[in-house]
C-alpha cells in the first residue's frame, strides 16, 4: 500500500497537498510518507513473526537519517556497505548489534570503525578481505564476527545490472568452494564465524529464485555443521521487488510462506536486508514544468528535475509513473519528460502518454523512495534537492535543499600556481 492518493483532482501524500507543499518548499523535492514506511516495515516484520529474525534495512536504498531512525524505532537494523553508511546508521540511532556490513571493497579504516562500533557481523566477499579483517581485529585485540557471502549461482530473473547471484558476479564466494573458505576462516585467530549470507539480486518479482537459492544455502549450513562449523545467523539478503508499472511482485507473506518451511527447524536467526520493498513506493519526486517543446517528430516536457536527481530512468531505463499533482482533465499527448541537463540521457520518462501540462504545473514521479536521492549527484553544478517527510497533516524538512555555496564547499584555488 501507499499513501499517495487523489482527493478530487489534487494529489495528496497522507493529509498534505503536494501542490501546497510545492509552493512552500519549492521544487524539485522528494516526499516520503511516514505511514507507508511504517506499514511496509510492519508487513515484513509480521510476515516472519513465527521465526527468530532481524530486519536490517538496506541503507543504500534511502540513507536519510529520519528514515533510518523511523525503522530503528520499529526495531529494525541496517545493512551497510560503507563507512559512511555505518556513520549514518549510528547517528540515526540504529543498534550496532543489528548492523551487518556487506560490500566487496571494505577499507581498513572502515573495518576498524565497524569493529569498534560492535556490529552484528561482516559479510565477507573474498579471502583477501577475510585476511584483512583478521589483521585489523588482531590490532584491536578483538575477534571479528563474520559471515561468508556465498554465491549460489541462481538466476534472479531481474535486470542484469542488479543481478548479483550468478557465477559471473563480482559478489560472494562460489558455493562449491564455500566449505573450504569456511575452514580457512576458522583457522584465523581473530575471526569468529557466526553466519552465512546470500543475496541474489534486486527488484525480484518471483519467489522461485529465493527458494532455489535458499535450498542450496540450507544444505550448505548442514554440511558446515557436519564439519564442526556452527552457523548462528542465516542472512537471506533482500531484493523483493515493488510495482513500478505492471509488475506483480510477491507480498512479504508470500515470501514467508515459501521460505519458513525451509528454515524453521534450522536453529538460525534469519537476517533480512530489504530496501526497495520498504521505501520504494513510500516516496515521490515532485517537480515543476518549465516549458513544453513540441517538435515535428517528438514533443518534450521540460521540468526542473533531472537525471542528477533521479538517475534510474537514464541508468536502467526504469519506469516511474508520472502523475499530475493537479489534474486538468484536458487533452493528452505523447512526450518525453526531460530535465535541464546537457545530456541526451537526461530524461525521466520516454514516449509517455500523459495529460498535457502547462508551464508551472507540478508533476510527481512515483515509486521514487528507493535509489532516488541516494543516487543523486551535483552534475552540471546542480544543488541536490530537499527531502520532506510527511506524517498525517504535518511535514518535516529532513534534508535541506543545497545552496550554491554547498556546491563549492571544500574547494580551494591554490596561491601562485
Amino acid at each position: 500500500m501507499n499513501d499517495f492518493i487523489y482527493r478530487g483532482n489534487e494529489l495528496y501524500c497522507e493529509e498534505v497537498s503536494l501542490a501546497d507543499l510545492a509552493k512552500k518548499v519549492g521544487t524539485p523535492f522528494y516526499a516520503y510518507s511516514a505511514a507507508t514506511l511504517r506499514n511496509h516495515f510492519k508487513a515484513f516484520d509480521q510476515a516472519f513473526a513465527e521465526v527468530p529474525h532481524v530486519i536490517c534495512f538496506a541503507v543504500k536504498a534511502n540513507s536519510n537519517l529520519a528514515v533510518l531512525n523511523l525503522f530503528a524505532k520499529e526495531g529494525g537494523g541496517a545493512d551497510i556497505v560503507s563507512g559512511g553508511e555505518l556513520f549514518r546508521a549510528l547517528k540515526a540511532g540504529v543498534d550496532p548489534k543489528k548492523i551487518v556490513y556487506a560490500g566487496v571493497g571494505k577499507k581498513r579504516e572502515e573495518i576498524e570503525a565497524a569493529l569498534k562500533a560492535g556490529v552484528m557481523m561482516f559479510n565477507i566477499e573474498s579471502v583477501q578481505e577475510m585476511e584483512a579483517i583478521n589483521d585489523v581485529a588482531g590490532s584491536l585485540g578483538v575477534k571479528a564476527p563474520v559471515a561468508l557471502r556465498v554465491n549460489p549461482d541462481v538466476d534472479p530473473k531481474t535486470h542484469p545490472y542488479v543481478s548479483t547471484g550468478l557465477k559471473k558476479s563480482k559478489f560472494g564466494v562460489p558455493i562449491d568452494r564455500a566449505v573450504e573458505f569456511y575452514k580457512a576462516a576458522t583457522d584465523l585467530p581473530h575471526i569468529e564465524v557466526v553466519g552465512i549470507h546470500k543475496h541474489i539480486g534486486s527488484q525480484l518479482t518471483e519467489v522461485g529464485p529465493f527458494v532455489d537459492a535458499l535450498e542450496k544455502i540450507v544444505a550448505l549450513v548442514k554440511d558446515l555443521r557436519d564439519s564442526g562449523i556452527n552457523i548462528k545467523y542465516l542472512d537471506v539478503g533482500g531484493g523483493l521487488g515493488i510495482t513500478y508499472k505492471e509488475e506483480e511482485p510477491p507480498h512479504p507473506r508470500d515470501l514467508a510462506a515459501a521460505i519458513i518451511p525451509l528454515v524453521k527447524d534450522l536453529g538460525c536467526t534469519l537476517v533480512f536486508e530489504p530496501g526497495r520493498v520498504l521505501v520504494g513506493n513510500a516516496g515521490a519526486l515532485v517537480t515543476k514544468t518549465l516549458y513544453l517543446k513540441k517538435g515535428e517528430e517528438k514533443s518534450f516536457v521540460v521540468v526542473d528535475a533531472a537525471m542528477n536527481d533521479l538517475a534510474r530512468p537514464s541508468l536502467y531505463g526504469s519506469y516511474h509513473e508520472c502523475r499530475p499533482v493537479q489534474k486538468r482533465n484536458g487533452g493528452r499527448f505523447m512526450a518525453d519528460v526531460v530535465g535541464p541537463i546537457c545530456e541526451s540521457g537526461d530524461f525521466l520518462a520516454k514516449d509517455r502518454d500523459m495529460e498535457e501540462p502547462a508551464p508551472g504545473d507540478i508533476l510527481a514521479f512515483m515509486s521514487a523512495g528507493a535509489y532516488g536521492f541516494t543516487m543523486s549527484s551535483n552534475y552540471n553544478s546542480r544543488p541536490r534537492v530537499a527531502e520532506i517527510l510527511i506524517s498525517k497533516d504535518r511535514y518535516f524538512v529532513i534534508k535541506e535543499r543545497e545552496t550554491l555555496d554547498d556546491l563549492i564547499r571544500g574547494e580551494h584555488i591554490p596561491d601562485n600556481y
